[in-house]
């Protein structure tokens, strides 16, 4: 099998046994193929049980503060950009239309394209989750934010408008957390500590789907437990 014109770039360093200069035989790359998957999908189970290991008493009382509020009327707003705006669209729309338990209110900023590009054109992008926030958010709400980098604007200033006004608010961030990390806004940051863009992604599905199954296990229970200090 060969390989004409094999592309450069970022998949040539992805998979550089495509793309072969001389005969290369469909056996082994098969097999590299194999090995390659198994190499990332042991990756993404360690880096799920390290951010389990490290965050899940954080978790826990993360997910007892957004039943607290679920359980008091509060809402829940989602945001971030590019594949993070699709895990956004994913959290509000579990939480909004779950497997089981009980549906709460739930919106992702990200959805209504004609609004999205309204505040892009007409003041910046980096505003399109503030002023969002700033119309629907009040004390007691949730805003849920994504970043891979945790560097995103938008997601930063959507964070410090939900905070001014008394929304409790959760963050999922990668590599070191960003700008994010440094952000007093944010009540709970939950950072997946990789520097692959694809296995930050993978990690923040699993930290917000356990979130979802704790807070609808709490609203089940009927538990409305007391706010407390974020750890």
């Amino acid at each position: 099998m060969r390989r004409k014109d094999p592309p450069s770039g970022d998949m040539q360093a992805l998979y550089p046994f495509l793309y072969a200069d001389a005969e290369v035989d469909s056996g082994a790359v098969l097999r590299q193929v194999r090995d390659s998957t198994a190499t990332k999908a042991a990756e993404i189970v360690a880096l799920r049980q390290a951010v389990g290991a490290q965050e899940g008493e954080r978790l826990a009382a993360c997910a007892r503060e957004m039943a607290a509020r679920f359980a008091a009327g509060g809402r829940l707003y989602t945001f971030g950009n590019g594949g993070s705006s699709t895990d956004a669209q994913e959290v509000a729309t579990t939480f909004l239309h779950p497997p089981w338990g009980h549906p709460v209110p739930a919106l992702s900023l990200t959805g209504d394209i004609a609004v999205l590009t309204a505040l892009s054109n007409d003041i910046g992008f980096e505003v399109v989750f503030a002023r969002q926030l700033a119309a629907f958010g009040r004390a007691g709400d949730i805003a849920l934010g994504l970043s891979t980098s945790g560097g995103s604007a938008n997601v930063i200033r959507g964070f410090e408008e939900a905070n001014r006004r008394g929304m409790f608010t959760v963050g999922l961030a990668g590599y070191k957390g960003g700008k994010m990390a440094e952000l007093s806004a944010i009540d709970y940051l939950f950072v997946i500590p990789s520097p692959s863009v694809h296995r930050i992604q993978e990690a923040q599905t699993t930290v917000y789907h356990v979130l979802w199954e704790l807070v609808a296990r709490a609203l089940t229970a009927g538990e409305q437990p007391a706010a407390t200090a974020p750890g």
